[in-house]
């Protein structure tokens, strides 16, 4: 009889619509499936969202959860970009399994909202961050060079780059300013070349898998609604990378989110 491993998920979206008519069936899957834990992202200006996350806990007391302003977001800020940090400091502080601020950051492949509001939005929550003690789960794409601005403006502060897409140089990058680098499905497919190599390359204790259901479902389940069960075949990928097993891989991840976080 196979194992089933111990698991962490490490960032997903299931107090979000796609998952309120099957949640107690996601949920129910997940555990079977050995995901013990995983940080639930909330969007601070969602009411909907932030009220389904009582939901998500009773459910699955064990997930934590991660409040913040995306980028896409940020627009609606630009007066006052300080507002979309006070939001989000109200949506932790009406949770007390909240242990992280984000996902926040830079995101210029859609341009929803203007650079430089994004920027402003970014910075000011990164403050906040500073001022709880929390760490901060980073959106960053096509951004790299002004992502990495705003943090060295910021001063130090604790976090992970989700769903990493960058390449080894840029998770050095990201090392070195003292983050974690998180891998989703992405790594999984064929073409992700790049990505593989940063997966060999990421030190093991600054490692993270994640899912971001219900996008960037893994192969071989491409095409479907992702859930944090489908964490398993991302784990096993990257401990393929890694010349390792996935046991070693599940184990590492969930001690490193455990540091990261203080669930």
């Amino acid at each position: 009889m196979t194992s089933v491993l111990s698991l962490v998920d490490s960032h997903c979206h299931i107090a979000g619509p796609e998952f309120a008519a099957d949640l107690e069936a996601v949920v129910a899957k997940a555990r079977e499936a050995g995901v013990r834990q995983a940080l639930v992202i909330l969007a601070a200006e969602d009411d909907a969202e932030l009220g389904r996350a009582h939901q998500v806990v009773g459910l699955w007391p064990e997930v934590r959860l991660s409040v913040g302003v995306h980028p896409h977001n940020a627009g609606p800020f630009a007066a006052d970009p300080a507002g979309a940090a006070h939001l989000t400091g109200q949506g932790l502080a009406g949770l007390a399994q909240a242990r992280a601020v984000g996902e926040i950051g830079l995101d210029y492949h859609y341009d929803h909202a203007p650079r430089d509001v994004q920027q402003r939005v970014f910075a000011e929550q990164i403050q906040l961050a500073q001022r709880r003690g929390l760490p901060i789960v980073i959106h960053t794409r096509e951004a790299e060079d002004d992502t990495f601005a705003v943090l060295g403006e910021a001063g130090p502060v604790a976090g992970v780059f989700h769903c990493f897409t960058g390449d080894v140089r840029m998770a050095r990058r990201a090392l070195d300013a003292g983050f974690h680098v998180s891998l989703s499905g992405i790594v999984t497919f064929p073409r992700a070349t790049e990505l593989k190599a940063v997966a060999a390359f990421v030190p093991g204790d600054r490692l993270l898998v994640e899912t971001d259901s219900p996008y960037l479902a893994p192969v071989p389940h491409r095409g479907v609604r992702n859930e944090p069960a489908y964490i398993s075949r991302v784990c096993a990928v990257v401990a393929e990378l890694r010349h390792t097993t996935a046991e070693a891989v599940a184990e590492q991840t969930s001690a490193n989110f455990v540091r990261l976080f203080r669930p």
